[in-house]
C-alpha cells in the first residue's frame, strides 16, 4: 500500500467533497471485493496444489498403495484420504 496525494489523483470535484468530510488525514481506500485475488492465485500455489492433488488421484486410481502416496507426497494418511475423497467428488459431480 502508497500512499498519494488527493491532488494527484483524484477529480477535482470529488476531491472537494472529500475534503468536507476529512481534511489534511490519511484514508485507506479498500480494493474492491471482486477485483482481489483468492488464496494462492497470484504467486500460482494454487495451480500447483490442484495438480498435485490430481496426481495423488491418479495414482491411487492406478493401485498405489496409501504408505506410497504418503511416501511419495510427504502427506499424512488423512490428507492423502481427504484429497482422494474431494477429488472423487468433484469428479461425480463434473461427470468426469
Amino acid at each position: 500500500m502508497s500512499y498519494k496525494n488527493g491532488k494527484d489523483v483524484l477529480p477535482p470535484n470529488l476531491l472537494k467533497q472529500l475534503q468536507d468530510y476529512i481534511q489534511g488525514e490519511i484514508v485507506y481506500i479498500p480494493k474492491k471485493e471482486k477485483k482481489r485475488a483468492g488464496w494462492g492465485e497470484n504467486n500460482g500455489t494454487r495451480l500447483l496444489i490442484e495438480r498435485r492433488n490430481r496426481e495423488i488421484y491418479r495414482q491411487y486410481n492406478n493401485g498405489c498403495k496409501m504408505v506410497e502416496l504418503i511416501q511419495m507426497f510427504h502427506l499424512s494418511e488423512d490428507s492423502i484420504r481427504k484429497i482422494i475423497g474431494k477429488t472423487r467428488r468433484e469428479r461425480t459431480a463434473n461427470g468426469s
